[in-house]
């Protein structure tokens, strides 16, 4: 008989576990199924919730974009003034680069005088400025030429990508240009699913082929070569978790649950956007670098587009770890890894054989330093912000996505810096106390404020010399004391005699003024216009006191809000301004007579192009009176270049401008003031020392030195005062005479207010006409005749300070 296997009798009392009973499976399974349950009772409502996350945090991924502050675009016209080095400079700024075919947008040849640029077309505040190529030719300073090489045809005009200046950034510290998808490289896009998730198209979010690829090449390799990480997962990490960096099982997992639901609630190019949008590719001090459109001009200094292949290599090779891979700090590392990334390109046949083997022996192409996006001008961005604070606080500004169209020339910026520099290092001495400086160059025909330097050291954030600096103006005041007394032509003119000897004002209670001259000494009967181009002091202050020193304050408050204690002193610019301040003020001189408010801002747009704020508003024509008394006015600034207290400016070579301009020095030589106009730009500078002390400069060997280094280097048209309402006359003594008559000068006059002829042999005295204008303020012949008394002074009224007057 076969043999029996032994059975097995259980006791009833025994519960040793030697044989399972049937009920034993039961509560295994049962134990399965309830952790079963439970894992499933727990995974359903927190994916519920992460789904409900990623709806919100998907959408929030685009929610904080920094303002953007540009200068203004370059305008190109023919005849403008403009030179080779200050275009390069231009272009630089912008950053647009020589490629020596100047066929992509931002790039640009030269060849001689004809230089060819490619736009890469930008928003303005009229509109969207379309690229486009220009061929531009200069010729003795000046744009002979701007063309379309393409069409063969002459252009009135072509304007180009403005620089940008400055980020404001919100809470987040975040860089960042969004770009759609179409407006990216095709080869970035194909490239970085080569390098970092070649699958991408067919996966949902996880690719498991490719965590195994990557686990046998990195167990064959003995290092973590090959990453297993999907473009979705890496949006899910830089985007959506934002809690921390340290790798966890806990924080893998969550960011596998937010993969699959991104692909389940998204498309493909909606991902791969916001993807470009969102990755993270380098920090500068704690602005963090998103995006590769921001990145782009991080690492290179260009437009996303203009990117070249290596270029691109290399910025999808950074992915992988911007510290690790930064080109700037570890240039073997990121070029190992740029050529990794042309190899897969390669590989996958998105390059061919030629570009690989071109693209693997260029250099890194990496810009020497990172543009300074956070502020790079904060002088000038400080009154972008002051005069954006009306319509704009703070916290609107910050982050807010907008684009703000400012007035800056980088060139005119550029110079002025220059000369600031330069000319400080020159007249720096022992004997004299540490110097700053404030300075403004604004555009004479529309008020835009090209140019601001509010400090010596320019990247400087803090006290705004340019804006907030009050000083006393010392004879910066002396133009419009003159223009006041030129408004009335029946009584004055350029060639009216004026005394120039020892003066004295009551100022009441007792108290007498006697200002005296800056050299000591008194200088007879002269001319108006010398006395103006001298800035004498003596025969200002007779003037001041005819014109009445209330008319002189009411004067500046309407041209440029300057309010002012209107006592005789104030005739020799005992009031304390700001350089920006009396920017506005000879605006009105620099402009032939218009009201221009000065503006950095000509506009602010929305993210999307769209103009919110126009500022750039063209002024009022000048009335036929203003303009009259502003060429007079600006032919006596002239002589005092040609022949006054500002000749030095000739002997630098700066005649060919013949600029107008005024020197102005206070007490003691604290403050040295200079402000001047071309036919394009005015500057007002000022120099001095921070302390109030005594620096030994006059107005003639301190900020005019600025200002002629400012000029030496900055394009622009002449001078040239029309000669409308004016009649030119030769003069000898009180009488027009004839032109070859010994010691006959020519002046301008008001037409109809020249005086009477007289033969060269026979010269009559001058003699008084009546008449005169009455639309200055209201005065009107007979006010023009009163002997004006000074406002009654405090009893305990010091002596008002005097003039140095130059």
């Amino acid at each position: 008989m076969p043999k029996q296997p032994p059975r097995i009798e259980y006791d009833e009392d025994d519960d040793r576990d030697d044989a399972a009973p049937p009920g034993w499976r039961r509560r295994v399974i049962t134990w399965g199924l309830a952790a079963v349950a439970l894992g499933l009772g727990f995974l359903v409502p927190y994916t519920l919730y992460l789904n409900h996350q990623v709806g919100e945090r998907f959408g929030q991924l685009q929610w904080q974009l920094p303002t953007r502050v540009y200068a203004r675009p370059l305008v190109l016209r023919p005849g403008a003034a403009m030179d080779a080095q200050t275009l390069k400079t231009e272009l630089d700024a912008a950053s647009y680069r020589d490629d020596g075919a100047g066929v992509r947008p931002g790039t640009y040849a030269r060849k001689g005088g004809r230089w060819l640029i490619a736009s890469r077309g930008y928003f303005d505040v009229d509109g969207q400025v379309a690229p486009r190529r220009i061929e531009v030719v200069l010729s003795g300073s000046r744009v002979a030429t701007v063309r379309d090489p393409a069409r063969k045809q002459g252009l009135k005009q072509a304007r180009l990508d403005p620089a940008r200046i400055a980020t404001l950034y919100g809470q987040q510290q975040e860089e960042r240009r969004l770009v759609r998808i179409e407006e990216v490289p095709e080869l970035l896009v194909t490239g970085l699913q080569a390098v970092e998730d070649r699958d991408f198209n067919s996966h949902h979010g996880l690719d498991l082929s490719g965590i195994l690829r990557a686990a046998w090449v990195n167990m064959r390799s003995g290092e973590a070569k090959q990453g297993a990480s999907t473009l979705t997962q890496q949006l899910a990490r830089s985007g959506l978790l934002g809690i921390g960096k340290e790798q966890t099982l806990r924080r893998k997992f969550k960011e596998m649950l937010y993969a699959l639901l991104i692909e389940a609630r998204y498309d493909k190019r909606t991902i791969l956007e916001a993807y470009f949008n969102q990755v993270y590719l380098g920090q500068q001090g704690s602005q963090a670098i998103h995006g590769v459109a921001a990145a782009s001009e991080f690492w290179f200094g260009r437009d996303l587009r203009d990117l070249s292949t290596e270029q691109i290599a290399l910025m999808i090779g950074i992915v992988r770890g911007p510290s690790y891979y930064d080109p700037r700090r570890h240039p073997e590392r990121a070029l190992q890894r740029r050529n990794f990334a042309l190899g897969k390109m390669h590989e996958s046949g998105l390059i061919n054989d030629q570009e690989y083997a071109r693209a693997m022996g260029a250099p890194l192409g990496v810009s020497a330093t990172p543009l300074n996006i956070a502020n790079r001008f904060p002088s000038y961005v400080d009154l972008v912000r002051r005069q954006l604070a009306r319509d704009y606080p703070a916290d609107a500004l910050q982050g807010a996505g907008l684009i703000v169209l400012s007035a800056m020339s980088p060139s005119a910026q550029a110079y002025a810096e220059g000369a600031v520099t330069r000319t400080l290092k020159s007249v720096e001495s022992k004997r004299r106390p540490p110097l700053q400086a404030g300075l403004v160059v604004t555009d004479v025909h529309n008020g835009d404020v090209a140019a601001v330097v509010g400090s010596r050291s320019f990247q400087e954030h803090g006290f705004n010399r340019a804006v907030e600096a009050q000083r006393p103006v010392g004879s910066l005041l002396k133009p419009f004391v003159y223009l006041l007394a030129l408004a009335q032509p029946a009584k004055y003119s350029l060639a009216t005699y004026v005394d120039d000897g020892p003066v004295t004002v009551s100022l009441g209670q007792g108290k007498r003024w006697t200002p005296g001259n800056s050299d000591g000494r008194s200088h007879g009967s002269v001319r108006l216009i010398d006395a103006l181009a001298q800035s004498y002091n003596q025969a200002t202050v007779r003037i001041g006191m005819q014109v009445d020193p209330r008319r002189l304050g009411a004067l500046i408050k309407t041209l440029a809000g300057i309010e002012a204690d209107p006592n005789p002193a104030l005739i020799l610019g005992s009031v304390d301004q700001s350089p920006y301040a009396m920017a506005q003020l000879y605006q009105f001189l620099a402009s032939g007579g218009q009201i221009q408010p000065l503006h950095a801002v000509r506009g602010v747009l929305d993210a999307k192009g769209k103009a919110l704020n126009r500022y750039d508003t063209i002024p009022p024509p000048a009335q036929e009176g203003d303009a009259i008394a502003a060429r007079l006015i600006g032919t006596a600034m002239q002589h005092t270049v040609t022949s006054g207290t500002a000749h030095q400016l000739v002997g630098d070579g700066l005649g060919r401008l013949q600029a107008a301009g005024k020197t102005g020095t206070s007490n003691d030589s604290r403050d040295s003031w200079f402000a001047g106009y071309t036919g394009d730009y005015l500057a007002v500078v000022w120099v001095g020392n921070d302390q109030n002390q005594p620096t030994g400069l006059y107005g003639a060997t301190g900020a005019m030195r600025v200002w002629s280094g400012i000029f030496s280097r900055l394009p622009s048209k002449p001078l040239e005062i029309g000669d409308k309402g004016l009649n030119w006359t030769w003069v000898i003594g009180g009488n027009a005479t004839d032109p070859d008559c010994p010691g006959a000068r020519r002046f301008a006059f008001v037409a109809g207010f020249q005086p009477p002829y007289a033969p060269c042999q026979i010269q009559a005295p001058p003699q008084e006409e009546s008449g005169g204008w009455r639309d200055w303020f209201g005065f009107g012949k007979d006010n023009d005749q009163q002997q004006p008394q000074p406002p009654p002074q405090p009893q305990q009224q010091q002596a008002p300070p005097q003039d140095n007057g130059q």
